[in-house]
């Protein structure tokens, strides 16, 4: 079943990390390629991504599929085994709107939050990242995963926040999220962790910190 899979992706990616957390929870075996995401892509990855020409594609029997969430919902639906999304149209719609919850609002103010030089923006986008964090620390309470038992379809897009952010804040100096402030989610992320495939498919301190600097040297030579 896992003949004709491939990943073009990055190992500090949370965006790529999520397709092969998905693969392997499925238990389908898979190439992969490590692309520049900032510097000299591939001819495959523009091919296969010509729109946005950005990681990660997953590219099964020659068929390129980009975007992560929509990579998710394809192996998902093209494997039998492990169950991804729910299959209650309620449930499934629901798991939705909170990736598209963690995408569009929880990262991009994780990662403003990290970024921000001066007192006003730090005071600014430190708050809006918390206010995000907040919302999640309530969805988690009483539960194991977001998924329920079992880790699913929002854990895996939250893969960044489980398995990243404690090393990237630290290595920023900043302290975002703490156990004191949102015990709820540190749970959460504790028992993520715990899951061999996780634990196998987090990104390393210096993988992580390679795709920072790449992304910074790209922003900075954007301002010149």
């Amino acid at each position: 079943m896992g003949e004709g899979v491939k990943v073009l992706g990055n190992r500090g990616s949370p965006y790529s990390k999520r397709v092969e957390i998905a693969l392997k929870l499925k238990g389908i075996s898979y190439d992969y390629q490590e692309e520049d995401p900032y510097g000299n892509k591939s001819p495959e990855l523009l091919k296969s991504n010509p729109v946005y020409k950005k990681i990660p594609v997953l590219i099964h029997n020659g068929k390129p599929i980009a975007e992560s969430l929509v990579i998710l919902e394809y192996i998902d639906e093209v494997w039998e085994g492990y169950p991804i999304l729910p299959k209650d149209p309620y449930h499934k719609a629901t798991a939705r709107i909170w990736a598209k919850f963690i995408d569009d609002k929880c990262l991009p103010s994780l990662w403003n939050a990290l970024w921000a030089t001066n007192d006003e923006e730090q005071e600014k986008t430190l708050k809006e990242a918390k206010e995000n964090l907040e919302i999640l620390e309530k969805e988690i309470k009483g539960k194991k995963f977001f998924g329920g038992e079992n880790i699913g379809f929002v854990d895996i897009v939250a893969n960044y926040i489980g398995c990243g952010l404690v090393t990237i804040q630290e290595n920023f100096g900043k302290n975002i999220l703490t156990k004191e402030s949102y015990p709820y989610l540190t749970k959460w992320m504790e028992e993520y962790v715990k899951c061999n495939i996780i634990k196998e498919n987090s990104p390393s301190k210096d993988s992580l910190f390679a795709l920072i600097k790449l992304r910074h040297e790209t922003l900075e030579n954007l301002k010149k």
